[in-house]
């Protein structure tokens, strides 16, 4: 008799044998064992009470499980429509080894033959050891309970059947007993009775007529129909489960639970991996989070996969043009509407309208394009995206551009290598599931990702292996083995997790995804590569592909997440260590951070310029202006004019060339003063501001702020026309108006003839070399040069002092002359030598007579009102210089009043939008704030933030469970 565990047997079994009285015992369900009561009461409403309904299964049950062979079954009324399932590998042997077949069996063959076909059928069965991962925990439970090999071991032999043929009555008994007790199953369980005792009545004849290929064709043809039906009711169960999740999520989302509505686990995790793909990894901190990385050759239907399993075409299209350029992260989570939105916009695209698709796609193709530097093909910087709607798998998938094998014109020439590159490091993850996209229509021989697939991943536990366009293969491949070799794993080098075929379509871009999906189960149902067992039916469409896949993921994230949050908090500690040791008075501020307080600084030191007394702004701006203009006076204004022997000559040219000076030059070099003084006392104060928060880290940026904002300050244009005018005016007047501006003439003039003189002076030592006192006390010596020029000296100053009142320049004959003396005296020397020399040494000679004579005019305020008349004296030169004076004083009083009332102003707009504009460039942020202290500031703010994201994310996951 059947025997489980130890040997207990069944009590119900043990009576229908031994007990012919068991007819009319009642055993209680309750006393019989679990596999009894699987068996032969498995319709009654109480044999397991806690087993789940068959909605809750169908939510446990993956793509990768193999499917039961007996449909659902309704129950009687009064109990509700409950359906029965179990695992299909038990259902079968139930159905071969159910216990009529044996007790009602006539003959010691059929029972022999039952055993022996169970043996056979058992080696056909394929193995599930692949897939025990996505197998939920409540099968392996039950398989746990039913033990087939000791059932197997339990059949009895030819003796024990033999030792049972002479009691038929008993058998009859027990055979009316069996039916009474199955009398309220359906009526479609009643004719599968009845068709299993007739054909139990024949079995042995069946048995032994029968070969072992029909034998497999029959029960490949039953579980292929089997598994097609359970499929069909799955999908309708799917559908009724969607549209009720998508009723409680608008209820949800109109607030009518009034409670706070929590950002859903796959949006707390998508969040971590935005912040982490930004964050540069250091203190080998790497990103070891699980994310689905799509990968294929280029048009191999990377995109259409997506799009299938997004339930959107969201994607932008081209006829074998390249169009992904840069990864896609696509967050697929379920939501009441099924809308798409970027991580870094507040828009929603409606994903049922055909206008809003149109622009979710030109916009993906818009940052694709910005995110391409130029000279490049595509771009390492990553696109986010979420799509929400109901129904759709929960995962995280990274869209790589497509692998190339050639790079063709109008690509950048790295292209090949750069879409390596950026697939690579997705796939170096040990933590990242590859979907690997092979396009069917091709021959295989032409893939370049399966290698690179088979390079990142060698062993296949975490590749996902994709063959598309199967419809494509299926019409125009000679031998259909081959697809069967490629979904086996035998024909690539590369291994795989799972394999699975799909179809996107008929290739047209219009078409709607319902359509696709309509299309695809109809070549499924029809394809002969199914129908043949090429193809197994957990292996095909996307909706199995999505469901293992999601799977997939959440198995890796549960696995790894923790580890990865541990790595973090560790790389917290060690930050934060090195900042307490390096910076424990200072406050961890980042980029942005430092970037806001340098700029109150600046604007600061900016609104300090309009603090400056006027005083000082017109002191620095004559002392200034005067340095910029001396040389031009003195040489060109002064000099000249100075050489004439009486006053009418010396104040006509002194006229002239003040108004050619006024009109060409003056104007323009005092606003440029000005310009230049602003940038000075600008700079001076950013470089001097000494705050109690002042940072030597920010000179960098101050620095570029002051040179940025200068540059684009301009002077207001109407100015120098009106300070011509105001300058021309000023030099025209010649009335000294009392004694003190006369004496402040004399002395402006004494101070610039003498600084002059002492030029000149240090000119001449240069020429002349050492004198003898230098060559005797600091045995210094003369170069030739030098000798050459002291002689030279030596011989113009005899000149000088033969005609004191020579002109300014030599004539040729007295070049002639000293050159000859020269020679004489053996100095080889060159006329234009002589002449350079002359014009050091009148210079210094004129200078000389000048300050004497400014000396005389100490007193000559009183010949100056009555204009020189009956006077020796005239001091004209005297009041040039007072003219100059006064010019420059009103100029720099002038620019002081452009400057407090406009131009400070107009300085202080610009450097706030310098500020504005960097503030708005990360890059330029970059390269002006840097240091230790400033990455480690950042790197400590991205590792909390990283942190607290992953402690969120766990919790709710936890809770999840």
């Amino acid at each position: 008799m059947l025997r489980v565990g130890t040997g207990v047997a069944c009590m119900a079994c043990r009576n229908l044998v031994t007990n012919s009285s068991s007819v009319k015992i009642r055993i209680p369900l309750q006393k019989l064992h679990p596999l009894s009561r699987a068996i032969h009461h498995r319709n009654s409403p109480n044999t397991n009470p806690h087993r789940p309904s068959l909605q809750s299964a169908a939510r446990q049950f993956t793509s990768l499980s193999r499917l039961p062979l007996h449909p659902a079954r309704p129950l009687p009324g009064k109990y509700g429509h409950q359906p029965h399932r179990t695992f299909w590998v038990a259902r079968l042997a139930t159905r071969l080894l159910k216990l009529r077949y044996l007790l009602l069996g006539s003959a010691v063959g059929g029972g022999y033959t039952a055993k022996k076909t169970y043996e056979e059928w058992k080696d056909m069965l394929p193995d599930l050891s692949e897939y025990k991962w996505v197998v939920p925990d409540f099968i392996w439970e039950l398989d746990e309970h039913i033990d087939l090999e000791k059932i197997a071991n339990a059949l009895p032999d030819a003796e024990t059947l033999a030792k049972l043929l002479p009691d038929f009555e008993k058998i009859g008994e027990n055979f009316s007993f069996l039916k009474s007790l199955m009398s309220k199953e359906s009526s479609g369980e009643a004719t599968f009775k009845a068709t299993e005792n007739a054909s139990f009545e024949g079995s042995e004849k069946q048995y032994k007529k029968a070969s072992d290929k029909e034998k497999a064709d029959q029960l490949q043809e039953e579980l292929l129909r089997t598994q097609l039906k359970y499929q069909r009711i799955l999908e309708r169960l799917e559908k009724e489960n969607k549209e009720l999740r998508k009723v409680v999520l608008q209820k949800d989302d109109k607030g009518i639970h009034q409670r706070k509505v929590n950002k859903s686990l796959i949006d707390l995790y998508s969040e971590v991996l935005d912040i982490l793909s930004d964050y540069d990894s250091n203190y080998n901190t790497q990103d070891h989070l699980p994310r689905v990385v799509v990968v294929g050759d280029q048009s191999a239907g990377k995109t259409s996969v997506l799009e299938m399993i997004a339930q959107a075409r969201i994607f932008p299209r081209g006829s074998g043009e390249m169009m992904t350029r840069s990864p896609v992260k696509v967050t697929l989570s379920e939501g009441p509407h099924h809308v798409a939105m970027f991580k870094d916009s507040s828009r929603e695209f409606d994903l049922t309208k055909e206008d809003d698709l149109a622009a979710l796609r030109h916009e993906i193709e818009i940052r694709m394009r910005k995110s391409v530097k130029e000279g490049q093909t595509v771009s390492p910087e990553t696109i986010s995206l979420s799509v929400k709607g109901p129904g759709i798998q929960r995962m995280v998938l990274v869209d790589l551009p497509g692998v190339i094998s050639t790079v063709t014109s109008g690509m950048a020439l790295d292209t090949k290598e750069t879409i390596f590159s950026i697939s690579k490091a997705y796939m170096q993850n040990p933590n990242a599931i590859i979907l690997c996209i092979q396009d069917g229509s091709v021959d295989a021989e032409r893939s370049i990702v399966t290698d690179l697939v088979s390079q990142m991943d060698p062993q296949g536990k975490r590749t996902i292996f994709v063959l598309t366009k199967v419809d494509l293969a299926e019409k125009n491949m000679a031998s259909p083995s081959r697809i069967q070799q490629i979904v086996e794993g035998r024909l690539f080098p590369m291994k795989a997790l799972g394999y699975f075929a799909v179809v996107t379509g008929k290739g047209s871009s219009s078409e709607s995804i319902d359509a696709i999906k309509d299309y695809e189960e109809d070549f499924f149902q029809n394809s002969r590569l199914l129908k043949t067992g090429m193809l197994k039916a957990h292996q095909v469409t996307t909706k199995n592909l999505s469901l293992a896949v999601s799977d997939c993921f959440w198995k890796m994230v549960r696995e790894s997440v923790e580890q990865q949050a541990d790595s973090f908090k560790a790389s917290r500690f060690n930050l934060e260590t090195e900042w307490k040791n390096n910076y424990p008075r200072l406050r961890e501020l980042d980029r942005n951070e430092l970037f806001e307080k340098a700029k109150n600084e600046i604007l600061d030191e900016v609104i300090s310029l309009s603090q400056v007394t006027p005083k000082h702004w017109e002191d620095i701006l004559q002392k200034k202006l005067w340095e910029r203009v001396s040389t031009h006076v003195i040489e060109n204004i002064y000099l000249p004019a100075a050489q004439t022997m009486n006053s009418g000559t010396f104040n006509t040219t002194v006229d002239i060339r003040l108004k050619q000076w006024t009109d060409k030059q003056l104007p323009h070099k005092a606003l440029e003063v000005a310009w230049e003084t602003l940038q000075e006392e600008f700079g001076r104060f950013m470089s001097e501001y000494k705050g109690k928060d002042q940072d030597d880290i920010f000179d960098k940026l101050k620095e570029a702020v002051k040179d940025e904002s200068i540059k684009r300050h301009k002077w207001n244009e109407r100015a120098e026309d009106s300070l011509r005018v105001i300058q021309h005016n000023a030099l025209e007047d010649r009335s000294i108006s009392d004694k003190p501006q006369w004496d402040a003439a004399i002395q402006f003039m004494e101070e610039t003839l003498q600084t002059r003189l002492n030029d000149t002076e240090s000119v001449i030592s240069d020429m002349v070399g050492p004198d003898w006192k230098q060559r005797w006390m600091y045995w210094m010596k003369r170069s030739p040069e030098q000798h050459i020029r002291n002689e030279t000296r030596n011989e113009l100053e005899r000149l000088l002092k033969v005609n004191e009142d020579h002109t300014a320049y030599l004539a040729n004959d007295e070049v002639t002359t000293v050159r000859k003396n020269l020679e004489a005296r053996g100095v080889e020397v060159d006329p234009a030598l002589i002449k350079d020399t002359w014009h050091q040494l009148y210079r210094r000679q004129f200078l000389r007579t000048a300050l004497s004579h400014c000396n005389l005019c100490r007193r000559g305020f009183y010949y100056y009102q009555r204009h020189f008349v009956d006077s020796e004296l005239e001091c004209n030169d005297v009041v040039l210089f007072w003219r100059i004076q006064r010019m420059l004083g009103i100029t720099a009083n002038t620019l002081r009043q452009q400057l407090t009332n406009t131009e400070v102003r107009r300085l202080e707009k610009n450097v706030k939008e310098v500020l504005e504009d960097f503030g708005e460039d990360n890059d330029k942020k970059g390269h002006l704030i840097t240091g230790r202290r400033v990455q480690l500031a950042e790197d400590l703010k991205k590792v909390r933030e990283i942190q607290e994201k992953l402690e969120a994310f766990i919790e709710a996951l936890h809770q999840e469970k």
